[in-house]
């Protein structure tokens, strides 16, 4: 693994963390153990991936310990990305083939994935002021994604912190799976369950239910 910036790697530079972002001081620490016990992963924060001309934004909770955050590219090599990147190609979202490789040539059209939170969480679970520590650079993503005006929510995280990030209290707009949400300046939100390997397994989340998601976004287009 190339221990590169991750803003070399994104299609959108200017809204990435440093690769040693000091911000959240128990990410710090699990993403030093981390590099201690694998050091030839990716280990950092990790880039939005897809094309900065994208309408939709699909926007997940925070890296996978055996996923992006050992590949450096999200949902990739893990579960979840799986079933993420299938939708993304059914839908004609895609070029090339998802081989859960960063280095596999895929290709986003119209879309781009970014996460609540940059850095991988110990036990797949972010603390509110570690979201809110990672809100800008999300919000410098989405001001520098000019077409931009549908998201898809994997799961709560991603919601509220969505909704934060346009001023919108939580609480007038529930997460729930399918539902949407006005946002400003014309855009949508719709919320989706993540696509976890967890929902997946106990049937909160199957195929159908992502695609169907993915068809309400794309309806019209």
């Amino acid at each position: 693994m190339d221990f590169t910036s991750p803003a070399d790697l994104s299609p959108l530079p200017n809204a990435e963390a440093p690769r040693d972002c000091p911000l959240c001081p128990r990410l710090v620490a699990f993403r030093e153990d981390c590099r201690a016990e694998h050091p030839s992963w990716w280990n950092a924060p990790v880039p939005a991936f897809g094309d900065p001309a994208a309408w939709l934004a699909i926007v997940g909770l925070a890296p996978g310990k055996h996923g992006a955050n050992r590949t450096g590219r999200p949902f990739t090599g893990d579960y979840a990305g799986d079933l993420l990147y299938a939708t993304i190609a059914k839908f004609g979202l895609s070029d090339g083939e998802y081989r859960a490789d960063r280095g596999d040539g895929l290709r986003l059209n119209g879309a781009i994935i970014l996460n609540a939170v940059k850095c991988l969480p110990p036990q797949n679970k972010t603390l509110p002021v570690e979201e809110s520590n990672c809100r800008p650079f999300l919000m410098t993503a989405i001001d520098n994604l000019p077409n931009l005006d549908t998201f898809i929510a994997l799961g709560k995280v991603a919601h509220d912190t969505l909704c934060r990030s346009f001023g919108i209290p939580v609480a007038k707009a529930r997460f729930a799976h399918g539902a949407q949400h006005e946002l400003p300046g014309g855009r949508r939100l719709i919320d989706s369950y993540h696509c976890s390997r967890y929902n997946q397994n106990t049937r909160r989340l199957d195929a159908p239910m992502f695609e169907d998601v993915f068809r309400e976004a794309c309806d019209g287009r």
